[in-house]
């Protein structure tokens, strides 16, 4: 869990007209929903809009374990004394900012139990545990992600929850636009980064066949900043792009036949 107040503006190519959404439903007290594919650009995105308005964010990495009291607090053992310790919901509640849940879908059951009551007109969060009543104030927001892409039954946003928030729908830029962003991250050549978005699409159009999912503009960067740091073609997409995506060795060497017709 990440709490941090971000002093600079992180570089976001906006591709539609998502930060006035953000800002809108930031200036109107309501939750957003960002749905994309991994490495997208949605966390980028929350920290992008967080900067802007000046305010601290509370970025949670949800996962399996990830319960209520993660969120809320709990009573621990401090000093020989028996002490309440906010959670990093709490806090942002507390002291207004906003509270990103990446991949809210993989926390516990329990934890969307808790959010129903912050995303309707009550603005309210219940702290059993202490028995107050936390009413949010303007300054608070609540932002979660996830990837529909990976859901299952077992893992599904249940459309109860979803109609409590906007959505935005987010998918990996067009190529001209993502030859910018990773140009402008990693510092390498414009010229250099047009074969590595190239080689994206082909990989992308094989997502869903051999592979869980595309190669994200994430995935880019670091091989664009392993480059740029001077190490060569193929054992910069070796590690940033052929293992990450893949352990399997039929998939591996199919990635690399394909860099070969990109690069030669």
């Amino acid at each position: 869990m990440n709490i941090a107040t971000v002093p600079s503006l992180p570089f976001y190519q906006e591709t539609g007209r998502e930060c006035d959404l953000f800002e809108t439903a930031y200036d109107n007290g309501l939750p957003l929903l960002l749905k994309g594919p991994t490495g997208c650009g949605k966390t980028r995105f929350v920290e992008h809009m967080t900067a802007k308005l000046g305010k601290p964010l509370y970025t949670v990495a949800c996962h399996d374990d990830l319960s209520a009291a993660d969120l809320i607090g709990r009573y621990l053992l401090k000093g020989g004394e028996t002490v309440w310790v906010d959670g990093p919901l709490t806090r942002a509640v507390r002291d207004g900012g906003i509270c990103y849940l990446d991949e809210v879908v993989e926390a516990r059951k329990d934890v969307t139990v808790v959010l129903h009551p912050l995303t309707d007109s009550r603005r309210a969060l219940m702290i059993d545990r202490t028995g107050e009543e936390l009413v949010a104030p303007k300054d608070f927001m609540l932002v979660a992600s996830y990837n529909p892409g990976y859901q299952n039954v077992l893992k599904r946003l249940k459309p109860s929850t979803r109609q409590r928030f906007l959505s935005i729908s987010f998918d990996f830029p067009d190529a001209e636009t993502e030859i910018s962003v990773v140009a402008q991250e990693s510092r390498l050549e414009v010229g250099r980064v047009a074969p590595l978005v190239r080689l994206a699409g082909h990989i992308r159009k094989l997502s869903g066949m051999h592979l869980e999912e595309g190669v994200s503009t994430r995935l880019l960067i670091y091989a664009a900043s392993l480059m740029a740091g001077g190490m060569g073609v193929d054992r910069a997409l070796e590690a940033a792009i052929i293992e990450p995506l893949s352990d399997e060795p039929d998939v591996q060497q199919s990635l690399r036949d394909l860099v070969a017709t990109i690069y030669g």
